[in-house]
């Protein structure tokens, strides 16, 4: 006999086009009939969790959620209130603040350089690549830091400001291929650490510190992924800074997630298990702190790249699992799988925006020429075409 609960979680899924326990590699296998109930109580907390728990499975993880992010059924789920302490918690608190900041340093990017090393590019860029003419991780990664020199009019005299500049790999190819000076800050020990002797030998000062702590003046500035972690209440005091730090005639270059629609709160198993305190802005949000202080140049929004992108890292983390899963272990692995498979998926469905965003502070005199396309391709040793890799949502055999 069904519960109410079952028959809502099926009606909703069959708006998607995903069927319980059905045939196509997208529907999904029931586990624990808790599950019903547990997702109408807790929407995608709930999703998220009892996935991890062995609740429920897809053969496609990432096509799964793409169905349900597509066709628009998570939105009918509201938990109002099983989620009300983080509703609060995010209008009533600077969720960003100084020491909430240290949190995602803590539980994601300092979890070991290991864990990227094993499924990030060799310049270890943990954001977006740019597909433009390829299918490789590599080259795609390598071409959008090109672009985003070029964007920068980039040249051998600039003194280039990295806000949040991970560990270092784009300070090493703009201080390697255009010859600037440059200064990358970062919050997490663990990449600068890394970033100070992966950039050795090169005009490149790394500082561990807040970007609340900047100071100086540079004649070109660039945030790569980094935006994400200021937060709504910050945005303003973000924009000064870049303000106070770049020259007169500088540019300055953010690149970002996007969110399609103004919201305060993020989801709640990604803040939970993820990114502790991480929240895309809007556009809204994004003009509201820079109006009246910058010039918007160019806005470049290329996030159907993300898909791809994330595909390759899935791909990496699954084939070097064996020499991770000792220090890991299980639960991670699956926790790991359903954040890349469901970011997949999730990008495919263009609900994750990615957004270059290029100003100036008076406007570039005669003009600013947008830059889309590269006119070679940066070459990069031992391609790995995307075509070629297994699918992301083949079932992992790591685990037994």
């Amino acid at each position: 006999m069904r519960t109410n609960a079952q028959q809502q979680v099926r009606q909703l899924l069959g708006e998607a086009g995903i069927q319980i326990n059905g045939p196509n590699s997208w529907d999904i296998q029931v586990r624990n009939e808790s599950f019903y109930s547990r997702i109408i109580a807790e929407g995608s907390l709930g999703l998220g969790e009892s996935y991890m728990e062995g609740w429920w499975d897809a053969e496609t993880v990432n096509e799964f959620i793409f169905r349900i992010l597509r066709s628009g059924i998570d939105r009918k789920v509201n938990p109002a209130l099983k989620l009300l302490p983080l509703y609060l918690k995010s209008a009533l608190l600077n969720m960003q603040s100084r020491a909430r900041s240290k949190k995602v340093i803590r539980e994601h990017y300092d979890l070991g350089n290991d864990l990227y090393e094993a499924f990030l590019d060799p310049y270890l860029q943990y954001t977006c690549a740019y597909f433009q003419g390829t299918e490789d991780l590599n080259v795609a990664q390598e071409q959008k830091m090109e672009l985003i020199c070029r964007k920068l009019q980039l040249k051998s005299t600039d003194h280039l400001l990295d806000i949040g500049c991970g560990f270092g790999g784009l300070a090493k190819y703009a201080a390697q291929r255009y010859g600037c000076q440059v200064t990358g800050v970062t919050l997490s020990g663990a990449h600068a650490h890394y970033a100070r002797k992966f950039c050795a030998g090169l005009p490149v000062t790394i500082l561990q510190q807040d970007y609340r702590d900047l100071s100086g003046q540079f004649s070109k500035i660039v945030s790569v992924g980094m935006f994400e972690h200021v937060g709504y209440k910050n945005h303003v005091r973000f924009f000064e800074i870049v303000d106070n730090c770049l020259e007169k005639d500088g540019l300055f270059l953010l690149h970002t997630l996007g969110n399609d629609r103004t919201t305060k709160y993020a989801d709640p198993w990604t803040e939970k298990y993820i990114f502790p305190h991480c929240l895309a802005p809007s556009v809204h949000q994004l003009s509201s702190a820079f109006e009246g202080r910058f010039i918007m140049e160019d806005w470049h929004n290329f996030g159907a790249y993300y898909a791809p992108t994330v595909k390759a890292w899935w791909h990496n983390f699954n084939r070097n699992w064996n020499a991770l899963r000792d220090k890991y272990g299980p639960k991670f692995y699956r926790m790991w799988k359903y954040y890349l498979l469901s970011c997949e998926g999730a990008c495919r469905a263009r609900q994750i925006q990615l957004w270059q965003i290029v100003f100036s502070r008076k406007g570039v005199l005669g003009g600013y020429t947008s830059i889309r396309k590269l006119k070679e391709q940066v070459a990069v040793s031992e391609p790995i075409p995307i075509s070629n890799l297994p699918s992301p949502t083949s079932p992992a055999t790591y685990l037994g």
